[in-house]
């Protein structure tokens, strides 16, 4: 069921031409992951050139080092998670979405979740957090990374918590303690424990009873 409506969405989204980013994209970036399955949505910023060529989120550097970070702490791309951006089109040179754009593609943005209904929210760096969240100027990325909150869509309250975006990392290779790295193993681990803590039980209980 979920599966046939986010099918209507994506059709819709790939026939819309609400802002200027239709004309220059290749493919529409809907979605990636089990809708079934999902118990996490994973907002991004926007498809990057890889993505717009393959027409899926997450598959050039910047997501093959997301993808070697969530193996890590145990969370399956394929099917924990539902991988959306918040635009569905890549904006020119890889820039940062206009808040025009995000305001065009953000029915499509809500769509997604509405039909997921996700247990978390995971907000990949700072464009997502800002799609939902209003900060002060005091408050950066780095302050509020690894706390979960509440969000809202559509009258509906998601509890969701902010990670680095893995382009942040590729910049910053350390893993010392306080690093940026290090923290995005810890704050995946916090989810891992906090959102799939189920998974683990009844993983575990297959394991002794097998």
């Amino acid at each position: 069921m979920k599966s046939q409506c986010l099918e209507i969405v994506r059709q819709k989204c790939e026939s819309c031409k609400g802002c200027a980013l239709a004309k220059t994209r290749n493919n529409v970036v809907f979605s990636d992951g089990n809708p079934s399955t999902a118990k996490i949505v994973l907002i991004g910023e926007a498809p990057g050139e890889m993505e717009d060529e393959m027409g899926m989120p997450f598959v050039g550097r910047a997501g093959q080092l997301l993808d070697e970070f969530l193996a890590e702490a145990g969370i399956s791309r394929q099917n924990d998670l539902y991988i959306i951006n918040t635009v569905k089109c890549r904006p020119p040179e890889n820039r940062v979405p206009t808040d025009e754009e995000k305001s065009s593609c953000r029915k499509f943005l809500d769509a997604q979740i509405d039909i997921i209904k996700p247990d978390a929210i995971v907000l990949c760096g700072a464009t997502a957090l800002k799609s939902f969240v209003e900060l002060d100027k005091k408050q950066t990325i780095s302050k509020v990374r690894g706390k979960w909150m509440s969000v809202t869509v559509d009258g509906v309250e998601y509890k969701a918590m902010t990670i680095f975006h893995p382009s942040y990392l590729l910049r910053n290779h350390s893993m010392e303690e306080g690093s940026p790295r290090r923290l995005m193993q810890q704050d995946l681990a916090e989810i891992k424990n906090s959102v799939l803590a189920d998974k683990v039980i009844s993983e575990t209980k297959e394991l002794v009873f097998a």
